[in-house]
């Protein structure tokens, strides 16, 4: 008996170093560096050598949501095909191929840096805890010892940096109306606008219930609105921490049937709802479930041209026809900063299965949003290209989106997600739900 608790012991040891997956958070004195040379989520604090990326300051004027504070900057530069060479130790492979594939459109104008990222102090406070406290489970699919924060602020590899992407505070409770866009090559496209409703389990009116939340990341519900033919269809989801150990829960209720039905397909590379086949169940968030089908490489950190401080793509004045045409967004819309980002390979594991053989990410230090995301096909041949248009909601101290983008190189669509210009405030931060939100009875009463 000891000898074979000894070697399932070892195999176990085995297991855990070939997946790249450690047991134990950092150090005290590790831990200690956050808030000093460290951010308190864990990015470096001081500048880069040359200046180009400042220190953080994490502050930014104003409550107003929409206003921008940039408004009167112009950029620095402006990439272009004809000039991509010059930049491109920081793009990733997919940004160059877009500038390729549309020498005469796309372009990539780079502002100047401002590191304007910051969440409550509760947070930063979980943060700290989780440092030394939280560890993956022994395959890596879970969390233990996770306070809310981030996980893993000082990572350790690449499973422990995808967590802080999943995991990343967005508001703790929010109510967002936006519309996601399926945009053909020649740039016809119908908008499909979608409310959603998702809260963590300690925001809901009634708090934390062991029972019924444990192993609970976060409640979501996601009901269809435009166009009439999709309208009231409905996604309800329990989304799990460890989803090998206890699989999403999803329901899906149809309108045509008036049913509600289990939808255990909604996980992995499953179409998105209302997509146009555009992109996966995982793609959306840039990477969302379960991360066991892959092997995840931490490979270090770069400096990158990113999507941030977008308020020029939130403009309230906008009209989604502003923004969208053939192949890409509006270049007169957006906007690049230098960033540091901690880059992530995923490569598909043996004997599993998932339209992506490979996907590289690039996640920002200052947030641990996935920014950039290049997806590779089974061939080795790179296919979509995600952009996070990231930006700072000041009156609820949460970094998230003003827009998500994923471009499919091969078939010259794309499809733009997260857009609330035409949607009012778009997002609700102060919404409280309750459990009974959250349930198949809901829905059902919703698609009534």
């Amino acid at each position: 008996m000891l000898l074979r608790t000894r070697k399932m012991l070892i195999a176990s040891a085995i297991s855990l170093a070939m997946s790249g997956a450690a047991l134990a958070g950092v150090s005290a004195d590790q831990a200690a560096k956050l808030g000093q040379s460290l951010t308190p989520l864990g990015g470096e604090k001081s500048a880069n050598s040359d200046g180009t990326i400042p220190a953080w300051s994490g502050t930014l004027s104003g409550t107003d949501r929409y206003s921008d504070p940039f408004a009167n900057e112009q950029p620095l530069f402006t990439i272009t095909a004809a000039n991509v060479d010059q930049y491109k130790a920081h793009l990733s492979d997919g940004q160059i191929a877009m500038l390729k594939k549309y020498p005469d459109t796309f372009r990539m104008p780079v502002y100047p840096t401002h590191r304007t990222a910051s969440v409550p102090a509760k947070i930063n406070e979980g943060t700290l805890k989780n440092a030394t406290q939280a560890n993956l489970t022994s395959d890596g699919n879970g969390i233990t010892g996770f306070a809310e924060g981030i996980p893993f602020p000082i990572p350790q590899n690449g499973l422990e940096a995808i967590w802080n992407h999943i995991t990343r505070y967005r508001g703790g409770s929010v109510e967002r109306t936006f519309v996601q866009v399926p945009v053909q090559a020649n740039g016809a496209y119908t908008a499909v606008k979608i409310n959603e409703k998702m809260a963590w389990p300690s925001y809901l009116a009634e708090g934390y219930d062991e029972k019924s939340d444990n192993n609970i990341l976060f409640y979501f519900v996601q009901e269809v609105q435009a166009p009439a033919r999709l309208t009231g269809n409905i996604l309800l989801v329990h989304e799990t921490m460890n989803q090998v150990e206890q699989p999403r829960q999803a329901w899906s209720y149809n309108a045509g049937q008036r049913r509600v039905r289990l939808a255990p397909q909604i996980a992995y590379d499953a179409p998105g709802t209302a997509t146009d086949g555009q992109r996966t169940t995982d793609n959306l968030d840039m990477f969302n479930g379960a991360p066991d089908r892959y092997n995840w490489k931490l490979v270090g950190k770069k400096e990158l041209y990113i999507p941030y401080n977008s308020f020029k793509l939130a403009d309230r004045n906008l009209k989604y026809s502003d923004i969208l045409q053939a192949g890409h967004p509006n270049p007169d819309h957006l906007r690049y900063e230098l960033h540091r980002v901690w880059q992530v390979e995923a490569t598909l594991k043996e004997g599993a299965r998932h339209v992506y053989a490979k996907r590289t990410f690039f996640i920002d230090e200052d947030t641990w949003q996935a920014a950039i995301v290049d997806h590779y096909d089974g061939r080795g041949e790179l296919w979509r290209v995600g952009e996070a248009h990231e930006m700072q909601f000041r009156d609820a101290q949460t970094p998230w989106i003003a827009g998500e983008m994923l471009y499919d190189l091969q078939s010259g669509r794309y499809l733009a997600s997260g857009l609330t210009n035409e949607e009012g405030q778009g997002l609700d931060f102060k919404e409280v739900f309750k459990h009974s939100d959250f349930t198949p009875q809901a829905i059902r009463r919703m698609g009534r």
